[in-house]
């Protein structure tokens, strides 16, 4: 039976279903009858071998995935990503990337290792609260992709359409970091030639590392690139060239498995979270944008459906906030160091009703402190 249990704000690794939970417990020392549980499973056993495949399946089913792109399932999450990415399309050559917060910028600074990064555009001059309109994205003729991170979980910025390069006269392949929204909307995959995300933030525990890739774009590693990060030697061997994070593929397929059930009327899977999305972080903003005591500064064109910074007025009341908030049982709401103030991260596992309880403890807060 699900029970209550305070609301986890957290950034990531973040809150998972409870019945996701629920499962995994029961599974935990006899998995289907087995007489093992995931964690003890060889890779290339049968029973791990249909686990991986039902979770591959799902996966492609609720990311709508056209049959041309391949699903790796990867280590080392998003920060390897940024030294993987251009080691596998990069050819030692130039890449084009638009920073728009915190993460994009530790992907400019690895990938600078490996090949010649061009700053396209940057939000630095705002602070990192909006992004540069897309037709003033200075993009290189010669580039072998463009890097964007299309939801900063810091600074709460968001790519709510994904650019056209095409339309910006731009033939190299969009690469997308998608950590922090994977699974939370729809995605079109006809501007996309790369995806990838760490797990721990809308999937499950940390530890796995999505790399969706388009066909045509393997095959290009560079020579010094490990074998157990080229995209080619990963696909080929059904991301088994190595052990790969078996516990985590599992955990995140009864994910997959619980959206696949999750409906919103005639919507279903991905589309009915997108639709509960919506509705969670319009509950959210619209009352931070109704008080004085709290502040979103983020533009409202682009501001976060999975991660909302906010913070007080007064910020000597912080540590009030934050053990009130606690007492209350709302969980992790700190926003990040480098920014400060606080964060509340409501990524799918999250319902309207955590939402809702957050509002009515901000609104609280507010009157005790006037």
């Amino acid at each position: 039976m699900t029970k209550s249990r305070p609301y986890n704000f957290s950034a990531g690794p973040a809150a998972i279903p409870l019945e996701v939970l629920e499962i995994a417990a029961a599974e935990m020392t006899d998995w289907h009858g087995s007489g093992m549980g995931v964690m003890e499973m060889s890779h290339r056993g049968k029973e791990f071998i249909s686990i991986y495949e039902q979770a591959e399946a799902d996966l492609r089913e609720l990311l709508a995935l056209p049959s041309h792109f391949k699903i790796l399932f990867m280590q080392g999450g998003g920060i390897a990503e940024n030294a993987i990415v251009p080691l596998n399309l990069s050819r030692g050559e130039k890449a084009d990337i638009v920073v728009t917060g915190s993460w994009s910028e530790k992907s400019y600074k690895e990938a600078a290792k490996f090949c010649n990064m061009h700053l396209a555009a940057s939000g630095a001059g705002s602070q990192f609260t909006t992004v540069p309109a897309p037709t003033k994205w200075q993009l290189s003729p010669d580039a072998r992709y463009v890097h964007v991170c299309t939801n900063e979980t810091i600074h709460g910025v968001e790519f709510h359409t994904l650019p056209d390069l095409q339309a910006l006269g731009c033939d190299a392949p969009l690469v997308i970091d998608f950590s922090s929204h994977v699974l939370s909307r729809n995605v079109d995959w006809s501007k996309v030639g790369l995806a990838f995300g760490g797990a721990q933030k809308n999937i499950g525990p940390a530890g796995l590392t999505l790399v969706i890739v388009r066909e045509d774009l393997l095959g290009h590693a560079m020579s010094v690139c490990p074998s157990a990060f080229n995209y080619t030697t990963v696909a080929e061997h059904g991301s088994m060239y190595n052990t790969p994070p078996t516990y985590g593929i599992y955990m995140a397929g009864l994910t997959f498995q619980w959206l696949k059930r999750q409906k919103e009327g005639a919507l279903q899977g991905v589309a009915a979270m997108e639709q509960r999305n919506i509705a969670k972080a319009q509950l959210l903003y619209d009352f931070l944008d109704s008080s004085s005591f709290y502040n979103n500064p983020v533009d409202k064109n682009y501001r976060s459906r999975m991660n909302v910074p906010f913070f007080l007025a007064d910020d000597s009341r912080n540590d009030a906030f934050l053990a009130a908030s606690k007492a209350a049982g709302l969980l992790q709401l700190k926003g990040h160091k480098s920014i400060g103030g606080m964060r509340a991260s409501i990524y799918n596992a999250m319902p309207l009703a955590g939402v809702q309880a957050l509002v009515d403890f901000l609104r609280e807060f507010e009157k005790t402190q006037a």
